[in-house]
């Protein structure tokens, strides 16, 4: 826990980089020594909160690139601000994946002990049911993602009548053709990684455009990696828009998610950096869905239906990640809904 001079400091050196300790001091707006200031910078230096820049009088400091990732952003009043008032990272963050995520845990050790037990409950829960209790429940979890993934991109289909589509095959009454046809396509996708748990392990860049492929399919979107520029609605980020540096993008992920050993740490990587490549021209936060619960499916881990995410709140939350690199209200969605999942399903 910081004490309440070192977050004032974290906070003004995170709405101005890029400063001297002079004009941190001056900055402030509080009583405290000069001294103290220096102790407090090197103490939060020493912690990789904060980095420097120069020698000297001419040092500067401003937030670790780490830090960006966890520093606790106000998502509400983050958002007060119009998409053009907001000062955004408007570009993909080369580093990210290959420097910054790779050094990092993404979790506390508290989050992961209460994911754990999650997962213990989980485990235990599946032990004591048959076969087909276990797959009537699989299917349960399976409309729900359905619904709730194709809900987030706009489709109208209510859960009761996904329930019926997927069950029964009747269509809606009044609702589009490709609001069908995205729920049908993501109860084929689910039962593909069902059937097949180890597909995505190891993960590769092919195997992640055959989920896409299924996921997008007789909906008039095109397949494989994206030649063009895309823009994304909402925000000033813009995601790569080379062919070669997409696919250089996604095989780091690939590497990346390859090499970690937490289970957990994989799924919310994959939720967040298919998204950030933005690597199709349609489609990516749906395949992000489906192969983050394939990758917690082939490790024997608790599926994740996002059933009662908010749209807006889920959407919010990938903006944040687009425009600061931040996961923190991310990975708050992916805990709370990893206990939902546990809590209600099996």
């Amino acid at each position: 826990m910081l004490d309440k001079n070192s977050k004032l400091v974290i906070e003004l050196m995170y709405n101005q980089p890029n400063l001297s300790s002079k004009e941190i001091s001056e900055g402030l707006g509080i009583d405290i020594s000069y001294a103290t200031l220096k102790r407090i910078l090197a103490k939060l230096k020493a912690k990789n909160l904060i980095s420097s820049m120069g020698k000297g009088r001419g040092t500067t400091y401003k937030i670790s690139v780490t830090y960006e990732l966890f520093y606790p952003l106000n998502i509400e009043n983050y958002f007060k601000k119009e998409q053009d008032e907001r000062q955004v990272k408007g570009h993909f963050n080369f580093s990210l994946i290959t420097e910054v995520l790779t050094n990092v845990d993404l979790f506390t050790k508290e989050e992961l002990q209460h994911l754990k037990k999650l997962q213990e409950e989980y485990t235990n829960n599946i032990s004591q049911l048959s076969h087909s209790e276990y797959s009537r429940e699989l299917e349960r979890l399976a409309i729900d993602l359905s619904w709730k993934s194709s809900q987030i991109e706009g489709n109208t289909y209510s859960l009761l009548e996904t329930e019926r589509l997927l069950k029964e095959q009747e269509t809606a009454e009044g609702k589009a053709k490709d609001d069908a046809t995205m729920l049908l396509n993501h109860k084929a996708a689910l039962d593909f990684i069902i059937a097949e748990p180890d597909y995505v392990t190891p993960l590769t860049l092919a195997r992640i455009e055959d989920i896409h492929s299924i996921l997008i399919r007789d909906l008039g979107i095109d397949r494989n990696i994206r030649k063009r520029r895309v823009g994304i609605l909402g925000t000033n980020y813009k995601p790569l828009d080379n062919e070669f540096q997409i696919k250089e993008a996604l095989c780091d992920m690939c590497n990346l998610v390859n090499s970690k050993k937490n289970s957990f740490e994989k799924a919310l990587l994959l939720l967040v950096l298919i998204s950030y490549i933005q690597a199709f021209n349609d489609g990516n936060k749906r395949t992000a869905r489906i192969i983050s619960n394939a990758v917690l499916i082939s490790h024997n881990y608790c599926p994740i239906s996002f059933r009662t995410v908010n749209s807006i709140d889920y959407k919010k939350a990938m903006l944040l990640f687009y425009e600061q690199n931040n996961i923190t209200a991310f990975k708050d969605i992916f805990i709370n809904q990893f206990e939902f999942a546990v809590k209600t399903y099996f």
